[in-house]
């Protein structure tokens, strides 16, 4: 049987020993110690010892945890400036007007929290106070500092901006109120209220990843002479809830590898996520220590506060640290909820050295401990904590600060399972909290048993303080500027018009072809700089690699060795002001590096315009929650699916095979869901995103909108672009007549069955081989559409029927297009009929559809095709059943042709 306390082979081992007497010195004597005074006398000298190591400069691994106390000691502690009664009591106004704003509004049924801003009220009002940097700041002039505010704490921050005048009584009873007008949203929430929230944040996970990648936007632009933002700090409010997401810490080892010391993550600990205990067995805040510590992060752990002092001076033995250590969260917040005596007991009774501890300690002073007092919610304490934070270099900081959930709500609140879903306090609960938090509110102030709001006026010194601090800091915060920006020059025209002669023979992929469109943009002297090109990886595959020594790749280090392939033409190049963000394989990073890049005309003053090119699988499929965030903060740019479509991927199969992305893109307003065939819709389309997100958009368009192009991987010859009245406006609203079956030189005959075929993107190609056999095997006449964007046509008609309601004279555009053509519609698409079928309802003939529905698979494109049947041969027979069904070609001709084609 193994001696568990056998010595162990060590890597050490390996190495040579120089001194192998003296190494057995200190083995001998840190086993004196442990023999002599404990376990835990030996491990607190080797503590110290490695703290005098690391301050020596002595590069050594870190401990991944630490005692559970507090990182900075309380003698350590800087003094806070400003007036601490003052901000006491603006803070109490504050925690009232968030409670009787979410309770005012219970009446309606909308609902709100109260409690996690009651727990995290000195987290936001020492940051509002002393640290965050308004857009107006002399250190980041125009950007400021950026905040990431917990979603569930909004009702905190809208009663700063009632008590500082932004906002008004009628305002604060229109909380979850919106559609009347004047209304607050719920949450964080740019599109909503743009001119105070900046990040939509309440989808739990997104808030974290985007802040780490929007402090490295931040290093971006400066790297790259955009704009200096060095001063700008990202501050990210998140719940240690929260954290069980996986966006949460998708990219903590980023942030440590860039050293982004301009970003701190603020962790609220107070034990409980929305309904029970984050971590009921285990201690979350010994979790995040150890998780960010591994990943490189500066921790700085905010946990008691300082009636606890006295408690960790008697701790001679150390049995309170260790008490501390091993007492599970859960129970942590059931000592909260118990009396003195509860707490005498199982907490301290638990050894002798702490029953003798507590023999020391009044009832108060154990009630006052761990009811109370919590370093979260002490100005001092949290004050010291970001202060190390702004003030640490060379990587991001969190601070882990406890607290306790409803904290000052009185005992039906604090550390409940439940207070997550409780949204209102009772009169009595209300006249208890004034009570506590010393505010001039009377009685008689209640009104039919409706709590009032609180404010100590405009002139008051509460006010004026506030405001004189925000005034130092550079302004109100939160808050989303709308800069006046001159809209971009238009690039070259002949950038765009040199896709309209086609390719001739040679074949073409569109991806190829909006690649090539992207090189000529980034060389314009005018808005080159501007273009931010996103991959997150195998840019090969999209052929973007001749980007590679033009651009350069971002990198905070440059290029800190030689590449493999130096000696090529197109060779890996990193650059501190490189243009491109490559970011391996992270599709959930690449789109917050989207979105930070898209909303910079807000949050910096500079229009930045990002393509962030993917596998069209693993885009909306898999980040779509993503593309509603960079919705909801009004970000422009564009978004491109490559390889795009369920059959042109050949050989990838299930996994890689996109049938759907159209249908999800279609469910987000902000998104232009567009599917172009050819390389000139392709420049078409992109030269009017360019004119109406940065340019000079036409009145009524929304210019915060962002485009989805859909382009394929499979080389064909690319068509010049026809000479048809009218077809940049059919491009762009979605659907255009390529030729018909006169102008592709087929010559019909007179009065022969004619059916109007729709293809979008690659099912072009089908379709016109169709048009071909239909004309050469069964005489039917049929005319080609390229329908560039269904989902397009489908909101034109939506608003045309909505105006018909409103007694306005609308046709939709699908229907004007095709009015006259003869014959049914046959719609056919590479992704499922859902997406071609958007249209149905408004195309007066007979409509019928084709697509790749149902799973994908591996095999040649030509098989894949025949499987879903959408080739060629698929479309012709679905047009002859078209045309049978209405008596223009024999119903014969059906089982023919199905004979024929081997279907």
């Amino acid at each position: 049987m193994t001696d568990p306390h056998a010595i162990q082979p060590s890597a050490l081992d390996q190495l040579p020993d120089r001194d192998p007497e003296e190494t057995a010195e200190w083995q001998a004597s840190l086993d004196a110690v442990a023999k002599a005074a404990g376990p835990h006398r030996a491990a607190y000298l080797m503590r110290r010892t490695l703290e005098r190591a690391e301050g020596n400069g002595i590069a050594l691994p870190k401990l991944l945890e630490t005692d559970y106390v507090n990182t900075i000691p309380t003698a350590a502690e800087p003094g806070v400036p400003g007036d601490a009664e003052m901000e006491a009591r603006i803070t109490a106004w504050n925690r009232w007007n968030a409670a009787a704003m979410v309770t005012r509004g219970a009446k309606h049924g909308v609902g709100g929290h109260i409690a996690t801003f009651a727990s995290a009220a000195w987290l936001y009002e020492t940051g509002f106070n002393h640290f965050f940097k308004g857009k107006d700041s002399q250190e980041s002039p125009g950007s400021g500092d950026q905040l990431y505010i917990q979603g569930h704490a909004s009702p905190g921050i809208y009663a700063r901006a009632f008590l500082d005048g932004r906002l008004t009584e009628q305002h604060l009873d229109n909380f979850r109120q919106e559609a009347g007008g004047n209304g607050l949203p719920s949450y964080p929430h740019p599109r909503r209220l743009p001119w105070l929230w900046e990040f939509p944040t309440v989808s739990m996970g997104l808030g974290p990843l985007s802040a780490i990648y929007q402090a490295r936007f931040n290093r971006y632009l400066t790297n790259r002479n955009i704009k200096d933002v060095s001063q700008s700090h990202v501050w990210a409010f998140l719940g240690d809830g929260e954290m069980d997401e996986p966006e949460s810490t998708a990219a903590l080892a980023l942030a440590a590898r860039e050293e982004l010391d301009n970003l701190t993550f603020v962790i609220n600990c107070n034990l409980q996520r929305l309904d029970g205990p984050v971590r009921a067995n285990f201690k979350i805040v010994q979790e995040l220590e150890a998780q960010f510590r591994g990943a490189g992060w500066n921790v700085v752990k905010t946990l008691w506060g300082s009636a606890w002092d006295e408690l960790f001076q008697l701790d001679t033995t150390g049995a309170l640290v260790r008490r501390l250590r091993e007492v599970p969260d859960a129970q942590v917040q059931t000592y909260q909820t118990r009396d003195a005596a509860y707490i005498r007991q199982d907490f301290f009774g638990s050894d002798p050295a702490l029953v003798e501890m507590a023999k020391l300690l009044s009832d108060d002073k154990i009630l006052e401990c761990f009811h109370l007092s919590r370093g979260g919610h002490e100005a001092s304490k949290v004050y010291a904590a970001y202060k190390a934070a702004v003030e640490h270099k060379g990587a991001p900081t969190v601070i882990l600060a406890q607290t306790v959930k409803g904290h000052t709500l009185g005992e039906g609140f604090a550390s409940k399972n439940a207070n997550h879903q409780m949204k209102k306090l009772s009169v009595d609960e209300f006249k208890a909290m004034r009570d506590r938090l010393d505010l001039p509110i009377k009685d008689s102030d209640f009104v039919d048993g409706v709590v009032p709001y609180g404010h100590p006026g405009a002139d008051s010194p509460e006010v004026r303080y506030l405001q004189e601090r925000r005034a130092a800091l550079g302004g109100p915060a939160p808050a989303r500027r709308t800069h006046a920006l001159a809209p971009l020059p238009a690039p070259s025209e002949k950038a765009f018009a040199s896709f309209d002669k086609g390719s001739g023979s040679q074949n073409v992929a569109t991806t190829m072809a909006f690649v090539r469109l992207i090189k000529d943009l980034v060389r314009d002297k005018e808005t080159g700089r501007r273009w931010v090109p996103i991959v997150p990886d195998e840019a090969r595959t999209f052929g973007m690699e001749s980007l590679f020594p033009s651009l350069g790749i971002y990198s905070p280090k440059g290029q800190t060795y030689e590449p493999v392939d130096r000696d090529q033409l197109m060779y890996y190049k990193e650059a501190k002001n490189g243009q491109i963000l490559n970011e391996g394989i992270t599709e959930a990073g690449s789109m917050a590096d989207f979105i930070a890049a898209s909303t910079s005309y807000a949050t910096h003053g500079e229009a930045m315009i990002p393509f962030y090119i993917f596998y069209s699988m693993f885009g909306w499929q898999r980040t779509a929650d993503q593309m509603w965030q960079l919705g909801d903060q009004l970000g422009r740019g564009f978004l491109v699916g490559a390889t795009a479509g369920r059959t042109t991927l050949t050989g990838e199969g299930l996994q890689h095979a996109d049938g759907h992305s159209p249908v999800i893109a279609a469910t987000n307003p902000a998104a232009l869901t567009y599917d172009p065939a050819f390389a000139y819709e392709v420049a078409a389309i992109v030269k009017d995103g360019l004119r109406r997100m940065y340019g000079e958009a036409a009145p009524g368009e929304d210019q915060n909108v962002f485009y989805y192009l859909t382009v394929y991987n499979e080389p064909v010859p690319q068509p010049a672009k026809p000479s048809v009245p009218g077809i940049d406006e059919g491009i762009v609203k979605g659907l255009y007549r390529f030729n018909t079956a006169e102008s592709a030189g087929l010559d019909p005959v007179a009065n022969a069955p004619r059916v109007q075929l729709l293809g979008s993107g690659t099912a072009i190609h089908w379709v016109l081989e169709a048009q071909k056999l239909l004309a050469e095997e069964w005489g039917v006449a049929a005319d080609v559409w390229s329908a560039t964007s269904w989902t397009e046509l489908r909101r034109d008609a939506l608003e045309a029927d909505a105006g018909l309601l409103r007694g306005e004279e609308r046709i939709p555009y699908v229907r004007r297009a095709l009015q006259g053509a003869e014959g049914p519609v046959l719609a056919v698409s590479d992704y499922m009929r859902q997406v071609p079928d958007q249209i149905a309802q408004w195309v007066e003939q007979d409509y019928s559809s084709l697509g790749a529905d149902g799973f994908g698979l591996s095999d040649t494109r030509e098989a894949a095709r025949r499987h879903f049947g959408v080739d060629a041969q698929s479309v012709v027979v679905a047009a002859l059943a078209q045309l049978a069904r209405r008596g223009e070609v024999k119903a014969t001709a059906v089982k023919e042709a199905r004979e024929r084609y081997g279907l």
